[in-house]
């Protein structure tokens, strides 16, 4: 019975891990700056980007981190097996991709170390990755990523929600305009849906299922609980951030441009507020930081017996060099711009390689894919090529302004 409820927590922390690695994989300084702006833009109207958003995520997420659960390999090798070569394209662009946005990583997680101390921006970047490489030191990596994820996970979306509160925001109003919006921003709807399931975020948990040996058409009830945990957590501190974005722009507040999630927890909650909220860029951005770096490099890993055995070097070599290119170069915008653009194709292209991989028996045997799913699947495909293609064509040119 001992070794039984002991097994059981086991399980639960590893599916908590994967959920919150996940969650806080997505929440990151875009996020607190992408749900300030269009909060400020759309006021309570937001609340049906977040609720369609929310949907969509929950499909996407799904149907990945099933299809990676079953087949019991990552999606690299997945598309391998579809496709040679596929797979290889796809790990350039999860790394590229990886790598651009963790140099934004770890500028926020400088912002939020110079807000607490006052210190500069590129010392603060440079301790947090000392912090974030700390974590690939200990020889149970994994156990105290999943740890780093979950205490700070609690604690952002805890001191978010305590600014919502302070920022007493009009609550019914948010509600009635979540079902009966004045406008719909189908922009917002994919930029959300890219922040939260884009990129090599979805992949951060169901890559860590495969590594923590949660796998097999056994698994999927955890599976599944796992992956809507994971949504549901960034939906919350989604929602918090929005309530209280609303609260202050309802008050007739402006909100400083140059930084805007900071300007609503000064607004809500004074020079106190302030305080928070660089705890809560640094949680978001530092762990961000080791979501990134873990799942970037677990693209790779696959690919050739050295790079599987010293996967935990390689990780901290990504962090290390995202933090030195930010202190010696700062935040190189034209790449961050071509390769934001190229994030929004990743979405589409792998949930499609998934798609198709779940009708595929050398990949996952006489597993019956659900067809809600898979319906619910390609219409995400189609959405986010149509919305991705457009964000590539309006980056590109960005890059010779």
């Amino acid at each position: 019975m001992k070794t039984e409820n002991k097994l059981k927590n086991t399980n639960r922390s590893l599916l908590l891990g994967a959920a919150f690695l996940m969650a806080t994989s997505a929440i990151g300084p875009g996020f607190l700056t992408q749900t300030t702006v269009f909060t400020e833009s759309l006021l309570a109207s937001f609340g049906f980007v977040i609720l369609i958003s929310i949907i969509i995520d929950i499909g996407a997420q799904l149907n990945i981190w099933r299809i990676i659960a079953v087949s019991e390999k990552r999606a690299q090798d997945i598309a391998n097996d579809i496709l040679p070569g596929l797979g290889y394209f796809l790990a350039i662009l999860i790394v590229m991709g990886g790598l651009a946005f963790n140099i934004g990583n770890i500028a926020g997680a400088g912002l939020g170390v110079n807000v607490l101390f006052g210190i500069s921006a590129q010392t603060g970047a440079i301790l947090s990755g000392i912090l974030a490489i700390g974590i690939f030191v200990v020889k149970e990596a994994g156990k105290a990523m999943d740890k780093f994820a979950q205490i700070l996970g609690f604690i952002m979306i805890a001191l978010t929600v305590y600014v919502m509160f302070t920022a007493s925001p009009p609550v019914g109003e948010a509600v009635v305009k979540t079902f009966v919006p004045d406008k719909i921003d189908i922009l917002a709807i994919v930029t959300l849906v890219g922040g939260t399931v884009g990129g090599y975020i979805t992949f951060a948990g169901g890559h860590r299922l495969i590594d923590a040996g949660v796998k097999g058409v056994d698994s999927l009830p955890e599976v599944n609980r796992s992956a809507v945990f994971a949504i549901v957590v960034t939906a919350i501190m989604r929602i918090a951030l929005f309530l209280a974005v609303l609260g202050v722009v309802s008050q007739g507040l402006k909100l400083d441009p140059s930084n805007p999630p900071a300007s609503v927890f000064q607004l809500a909650a004074g020079n106190f507020g302030y305080k928070i909220f660089g705890i809560v860029m640094w949680a978001a951005a530092v762990t961000s930081v080791v979501g990134a770096a873990y799942t970037s490099v677990s693209f790779i890993r696959t690919f050739h017996p050295w790079l599987e055995k010293h996967h935990q070097k390689i990780i901290i070599a990504f962090i290390a060099i995202s933090t030195i290119v930010f202190v010696f170069v700062g935040r190189p915008v034209s790449i961050l711009v071509l390769v934001g653009s190229v994030n929004g194709l990743i979405l589409p292209i792998a949930l499609g390689v998934m798609l198709i991989a779940a009708y595929k028996t050398k990949i996952v045997g006489d597993y019956k894919h659900p067809l809600w799913m898979t319906i619910f699947g390609i219409i995400i495909v189609i959405a986010m090529s149509i919305m991705g293609v457009y964000t590539l064509i309006e980056g590109i040119p960005q890059l010779f302004k």
